[in-house]
């Protein structure tokens, strides 16, 4: 067996195995409460979602057929393709105890719910965003494994615009919980925990 094909097969049996598990949580958290969108404002709704549907479609298409991305690969040594398979586990692992944390406070944008409550437990003891977090080691380790650059770049793009979004979301948590949030924030890092 090829590594090429070895890495898209490990690349495959994480797709399958974090896919059911994000769909399960979104579903378990879905209240039927309508959130409005359009407080992260047009710009980062719309090129957040564009770009990343567009990321997960080159990742698909990897998955399908690795001749479909070629006009993107690029060689990397089998060192750092397996350095990105040890870093889907950390993300696997990360975003998993990040949905079980989060659980009925899950949602797709900023607002938060009308009961939605402050975690402060599992990676949210030590970092405020671990699902953003996770997602960026998720980009990375995929693009590593699949050593593609259109993956990385669509990927680098969307943290991008989630750390942007990241400002409008603490302000929200700021006017739910007030000095509570204020109080968590100092503690605790953004993206990686406060040395």
């Amino acid at each position: 067996m090829s590594d090429e094909r070895i890495f898209r097969l490990l690349l495959l049996a994480g797709f399958v195995i974090i896919m059911p598990i994000g769909v399960y949580h979104r579903l378990r958290a879905s209240t039927g409460e309508k959130l409005d969108r359009r407080q992260e404002g047009l710009f980062i709704f719309v090129a957040l979602r564009l770009i990343g549907v567009a990321g997960i479609f080159g990742l698909i298409a990897y998955l399908i057929n690795p001749a479909l991305m070629a006009w993107a690969a690029v060689t990397l040594p089998a060192w750092l393709r397996w350095t990105g398979v040890c870093l889907g586990l950390i993300a696997g692992a990360l975003i998993v105890w990040t949905f079980r944390s989060l659980g009925r406070n899950l949602t797709d944008t900023v607002v938060t719910r009308k009961e939605h409550t402050l975690v402060t437990t599992g990676p949210y003891r030590w970092i405020r965003h671990p699902f953003y977090t996770s997602a960026a080691l998720a980009v990375l380790a995929n693009s590593l494994t699949a050593a593609n650059w259109f993956l990385f770049a669509t990927g680098a793009v969307v943290f991008l615009l989630l750390v942007v979004r990241t400002w409008k979301e603490e302000e929200n948590l700021i006017a739910r919980f007030g000095d509570t949030y204020r109080n968590y924030r100092q503690r605790t890092g953004r993206f990686v925990p406060r040395l």
